[in-house]
């Protein structure tokens, strides 16, 4: 694992409730909220994650990110691999700043104990979600990229069972603390209100796999906002990692 010498140091895994629940009792989800170490008042830093969930790719984010050299970790499904070779030819050629990460092979919520997750069919089983986070693997392997060391499942909801299973798998499993675009839905200037008001610490998610909703934009412009105000970017490659136990109680 390659390491700058300004690179952060540690990093923090805390999972919390999806919603209020009565003590005792369990939430129907899990919703991982990942902080990177912070910099400091002199060097504030945040690790920029962006989901390529399918479809096609947003050169508004990427040529921002390769033009300014700002590094990210971008988690690709199967699916978009499948239909991006340009922009993964770009990402390759750029190792300094692009770390690719497992987001699976259709985009599908690692959810086995209820069937929908905004909208999206779950899993459904232990073995289907082994399934999805296995075909993202070989997808990667297949397009030679590294085996990957994160993983992220659709929605960003998990179940009990599915994190365990992550775990056992051998990854870990990539939360974050600032939602900057909900799922590309959000206006430009939402977006870039968001990111611009990062703090130090903080893991962003957005996604790059939306050219024409208007949610792209505003991830360009709080990047070079942040940027502007002295932050640096990391990977997630790029840090040590220690994590809490997981629990879905209060």
């Amino acid at each position: 694992m390659v390491r700058t010498a300004t690179a952060i140091i540690a990093a923090l895994l805390l999972v919390a409730p999806a919603k209020l629940v009565a003590a005792g009792e369990h939430a129907p989800f899990v919703e991982p909220k990942l902080y990177v170490a912070k910099g400091g008042p002199a060097a504030p830093q945040v690790a920029l994650t962006l989901d390529a969930c399918m479809g096609q790719t947003d050169l508004r984010i990427l040529d921002t990110l390769v033009q300014n050299r700002i590094p990210a970790t971008i988690f690709v499904t199967a699916r978009w691999l499948r239909k991006n070779a340009e922009a993964l030819a770009i990402m390759k050629a750029h190792p300094d700043l692009f770390e690719l990460e497992n987001h699976g092979l259709n985009h599908v919520p690692a959810i086995d104990n209820q069937p929908t997750m905004f909208g999206l069919k779950t899993a459904g089983t232990e073995a289907a979600i082994r399934t999805e986070i296995q075909g993202g693997v070989d997808a990667m392997v297949t397009a030679s990229i590294a085996k990957p060391v994160w993983y992220r499942d659709a929605t960003a909801r998990y179940s009990d069972n599915a994190i365990r299973l992550i775990h056992d798998m051998g990854y870990r499993v990539a939360g974050y603390s600032l939602n900057a675009d909900m799922g590309a839905s959000l206006m430009a200037g939402q977006v870039e209100k968001r990111i611009s008001a990062a703090k130090d610490g903080d893991v962003i998610i957005a996604h790059i796999n939306q050219p024409s909703r208007a949610a792209g934009a505003g991830v360009a412009k709080g990047i070079l906002a942040l940027q502007q105000k002295g932050f640096r970017f990391v990977r997630l490659q790029d840090v040590t990692v220690s994590a809490q136990p997981v629990h879905s109680g209060v």
